[in-house]
């Protein structure tokens, strides 16, 4: 079974394990730290995931990944871009497709928002498929828009508006 919660001080060495796994960040921010550190793991459940409409995945009680809506703010703030990732041995399982369908669902019962999007590398071909699976359009394609790691990736831009 497939859960929504807050993180909890119990999932700091789950954090720690899935965080450092290149896989798991190959495609995500460097905002994440790394190497991801039980520090980093503590600012991120007293402070981080507490700042958006961020949720700890959970499959059978254990802590597998995260998915969250970052809402804009001003004339933007109708609007969220989403962000996720996933312990690379829960891939392909219909974990993500699940905890996306489920936080959109709340965000667009429980916000002002009308409008989610996410971008997406373009290397990440699992992710783009994935977007479409959960009901997002593809919006955009922003040339050189990501430089990670000296490698420039189109970004992919997917959007899903709150039903009429």
């Amino acid at each position: 079974m497939i859960t929504l919660r807050d993180f909890e001080l119990s999932d700091v060495q789950r954090l720690v394990e899935i965080l450092n796994d290149r896989a798991v960040t190959a495609f995500l921010s460097t905002k994440i730290p790394t190497p991801y550190t039980r520090e980093d793991a503590l600012w991120w459940i007293e402070e981080g995931s507490k700042e958006e409409l961020i949720k700890a995945i959970i499959v059978n009680d254990r802590l597998v990944g995260c998915v969250g809506v970052h809402q804009g703010s001003f004339e933007y703030s109708r609007s969220g871009e989403i962000g996720y990732w996933l312990a690379s041995d829960y891939w392909r399982q219909g974990i993500s497709l699940a905890a996306i369908l489920q936080l959109t669902e709340q965000v667009f019962a429980n916000t002002e928002i009308v409008r989610i999007f996410g971008c997406v590398f373009s290397a990440n071909e699992a992710s783009k498929q994935l977007m479409l699976k959960a009901g997002f359009q593809l919006e955009a394609v922003l040339k050189n828009a990501i430089c990670k790691q000296e490698q420039f990736y189109d970004s992919y831009v997917f959007a899903k508006l709150k039903p009429a």
